[in-house]
Formats: C-alpha cells, structure tokens, sequence
C-alpha cells in the first residue's frame, strides 16, 4: 500500500518547516526538509536557471530518500512547485523537466498555509511585501492540478489544530 504524502505548502514566512516538524511528531513518522533552503544557502551568487533545475531534482531525490523511513504517513515541508513559481517569477518561464513532472508527482493533500503569520525575517526570503501575490499563485498552481487542498490559518495551537483536523479527515476517507 502507497504511503499518503502530505505537502505542507505555500509562501514564505508561513511557518513550513516548523508545521512540518510538529505534524511528522504528532504523527510518529519523518519529515522531509525543504531541499531549496539549504541548497541557497551556499550559493554565492544570485540563483540560476541550472540552480532552479537542480533543486528540483534534489527535492525529488530527497523525498525517495525519505519515503522508506515513514511511518504510515510522509510529511513533505514544501514541493518542487516552489520551484514553478520561483522560476516563473524570476526568469518568466519554467524548466520543462518540472513541467512535466507536475501533474506526475502528486500529493494526496495540500496544507496550503496562509499568510497570517507576522513576516519573520530570514537571510533566504526575499518579498515580505508581496505575500498576497504569492498566496494567490499558490492557489492557483493548486487549483491547476486539481490538488486536494485546505487552506490552514491561525496562529500557534489554532493552526497546529487545523492541520491535524485537515489530516484527520484526510486519512479517515
């Protein structure tokens, strides 16, 4: 039986990686890291087209890598649609490969996380006045592959309560 991923998705500042964290506890299994994050933190000059390609394939790589160690469940913090929109903002087009990867590579349920964190202040994030264009292409890359999603908003235990709510009804269909 295929294990259920769960993607926990949307702009920067949405507290991803901490939901990750606390969902891969809640739940007992793994989380998989954001393979963009620390691949852009060694890089020593601005982000290239060929660094787009390879943090999709190292997203890629690093979920297989950790898809044998879940436990009933896989906890995905971001997908390579991050690269989608990055790529489509920065350079106005999208590599192939991560084209025709998309409507491949699905997660079983989307937490889309909304913007109503305050913005917190990262070497790595890059638009803190443009959260609700990237919230509005985060739907909409959603809604084009027709993924099963749900918007988690709040703050502290609220949030963390919607996520494990979404995720319950999920697993209980």
């Amino acid at each position: 039986m295929a294990i259920p991923k769960i993607a926990v998705v949307g702009p920067e500042s949405t507290g991803k990686s901490t939901m990750s964290a606390f969902l891969a506890k809640h739940y007992n299994t793994v989380w998989v890291p954001e393979y963009a994050r620390d691949y852009c933190a060694k890089l020593t000059e601005p982000c290239t087209w060929q660094d787009e390609i390879n943090m999709f394939y190292g997203q890629l790589e690093l979920e297989a890598e950790m898809l044998p160690q879940a436990n009933e469940l896989l906890i995905c913090d971001t997908t390579f649609i991050t690269v989608k929109i990055w790529s489509d903002y920065t350079f106005g087009r999208t590599p192939q490969e991560v084209l025709d990867e998309l409507p491949k590579h699905t997660y079983d349920l989307y937490l889309l996380l909304n913007i109503d964190l305050p913005w917190e202040e990262d070497p790595l994030r890059d638009f803190p006045h443009m959260r609700e264009h990237f919230m509005d292409i985060w739907v909409k890359e959603l809604q084009a592959l027709n993924a099963n999603y749900i918007l988690i908003s709040g703050t502290g235990d609220e949030r963390y309560a919607d996520a494990v709510k979404a995720i319950d009804g999920f697993l209980k269909k």
